[in-house]
């Protein structure tokens, strides 16, 4: 009997100060959601306050996933900061649009941007994290 391999999700940390960028791709799932609350978790107790993640390269999140996130934003805003959730897939949009919980933390469209965040093309999103991982942002 072939062994299927579970859906990986892969993360990038960046840090400037007290603020990091998480980059994210593949299935935020109950298998995985735990890594992801974890990293959340490390970013506070490193120090940081300011949380940014980039949803662009996830291809699925359920709800463990959101609850990972609620509960990150939680307890980032009980330490005075904030967490934001950037450039949401059609699957992270879906389960805001169903949930009604995107207003919690998807953040306010982009200046660098003529559209909303989630609407942007692939080239406006590299250009926003180029910006990140240069320093131009913070």
């Amino acid at each position: 009997m072939p062994t299927t391999v579970p859906p990986a999700l892969h993360v990038l940390r960046h840090d400037r100060r007290s603020h990091a960028l998480i980059a994210l791709s593949g299935e935020i799932d109950l298998d995985t959601a735990p890594l992801l609350g974890a990293t959340l978790e490390r970013c506070l107790h490193d120090g940081i306050r300011a949380i940014d993640v980039d949803l662009t390269h996830v291809t699925f999140c359920d709800c463990s996933g959101l609850n990972a996130f609620l509960y990150a934003a939680l307890r980032t805003a009980g330490t005075g900061g904030y967490l934001r959730l950037h450039y949401p897939s059609p699957a992270v949009e879906q389960l805001f649009a169903v949930t009604g919980s995107g207003s919690l933390f998807l953040s306010l469209p982009d200046p660098l941007a003529d559209t909303a965040p989630g609407h942007q093309t692939p080239d406006q999103r590299t250009a926003v994290a180029l910006a990140f991982s240069g320093g131009a942002v913070w």
